[in-house]
């Protein structure tokens, strides 16, 4: 049986027992390695710059740096490093917040170490992330009737683009073709100005159209 390649992870946090606790349990996963931890976002990216991470997990409230002021820095310096945020909050400007700045997930840090892991390992392979309770706060407020340009369909298929879907995934979930699914990606692109897979996510959170029911089965984005 072929060996799973380790993910090389950093852990960012101000809280020493938020840290050895992560710490710790990851550790207990064969195909995760622990790179390094820090104290304090700056800290932290000078360890990245020397052990080149594939996930950091990193807090919001940081002294001196905020985590989410630390995610451009992450994004400009260590482009194939990708930032997910660990937060007690689950607050809709955070989450909105951190997304916008280039976070590539959120999770809350009352989840499971299952759940950590499926993050890490869902944004290790390019995906995006976010914890069911990211999901509930976000379902929480939705836009005005009549203020959303999307049918339902576009709806339903840019919740799914959220959840981190494939066009397959997407495709077998509405019951269309893979090729209708990456029509329906291409016309929420152009229909709403947006070229990139990441403004999509930005709007979708933006707006409150998430795809709850994939909340814990996140794959990774393509397109």
């Amino acid at each position: 049986m072929t060996e799973r390649p380790k993910i090389k992870v950093l852990l960012i946090d101000n809280h020493p027992l938020v840290l050895d606790g992560l710490k710790a349990v990851l550790e207990t996963f064969d195909h995760i390695e622990v790179a390094g931890t820090a104290g304090l976002a700056q800290t932290g990216l000078d360890i990245a710059r020397q052990v080149q991470p594939q996930v950091v997990l990193m807090d919001i409230n940081m002294p001196k740096l905020s985590g989410i002021d630390a995610i451009e820095l992450f994004r400009n310096e260590l482009p194939q490093t990708r930032v997910v945020m660990l937060s007690m909050h689950d607050s809709r400007e955070y989450i909105s917040s951190s997304v916008m700045h280039g976070a590539a997930g959120y999770i809350l840090k009352d989840v499971s170490t299952d759940e950590i892991v499926s993050a890490i390992e869902t944004v290790a392979s390019g995906g995006t992330y976010f914890s069911s309770g990211v999901f509930d706060a976000l379902m929480g407020e939705r836009t005005e009737e009549g203020s959303d340009p999307l049918t339902p369909r576009e709806r339903d298929t840019l919740g799914l683009i959220v959840a981190g879907r494939s066009n397959r995934e997407i495709a077998e979930a509405l019951g269309i073709s893979s090729a209708t699914a990456e029509t329906h990606r291409k016309n929420l692109k152009k229909k709403l100005g947006i070229a990139t897979t990441a403004g999509l996510i930005r709007y979708a959170l933006d707006h409150g159209i998430v795809a709850k029911a994939d909340a814990n089965s996140r794959l990774p984005t393509s397109g």
